[in-house]
């Protein structure tokens, strides 16, 4: 018995439309400017008491308070917003958590009130303290 012999066009189609399929499942957006950074979103969810903007020694300033640490914002390449860290608590040998964190400004400067808590301790804190700035880079502990 003769069988006749398959048109090789659905088969082909099958095989490019996989292919499609298999190259479109590694795209994703996530290098577009539309989605914003981790730090973007910090900075934007940061309460008022965290959040500097303004200017210090002649320079506008831009300070944000995460995690017990001062970060200098500036926009980066591409629009994208950067932090930079000014200020950090001395490091603690053991585990700890931000217990406290804030911002102020006062006669020309920004104090930063930072504390951390080891785990598993009463009270606050294992390392931080309070500190002051006249540019927002060079900081002084009080």
């Amino acid at each position: 018995m003769l069988t006749r012999p398959r048109h090789p066009l659905p088969t082909m189609l099958a095989i490019v439309a996989g292919a499609v399929v298999t190259l479109l499942a590694g795209c994703d957006r996530a290098g577009t400017a539309s989605q914003p950074g981790a730090e973007e979103i910090a900075i934007r969810t940061a309460p008022v008491e965290q959040v500097f903007q303004g200017t210090l020694a002649g320079q506008p300033v831009h300070l944000v308070v995460h995690d017990c640490e001062v970060l200098r914002v500036q926009q980066g390449a591409q629009g994208r917003i950067e932090w930079t860290s000014v200020l950090a608590p001395e490091p603690y040998p053991f585990p700890t958590a931000c217990e406290r964190q804030s911002l102020s400004f006062d006669a020309g400067q920004v104090t930063a009130k930072l504390g951390r808590r080891a785990f598993g301790a009463g009270g606050c804190c294992a390392s931080g303290g309070t500190y002051r700035s006249a540019d927002g880079l060079n900081w002084k502990k009080l």
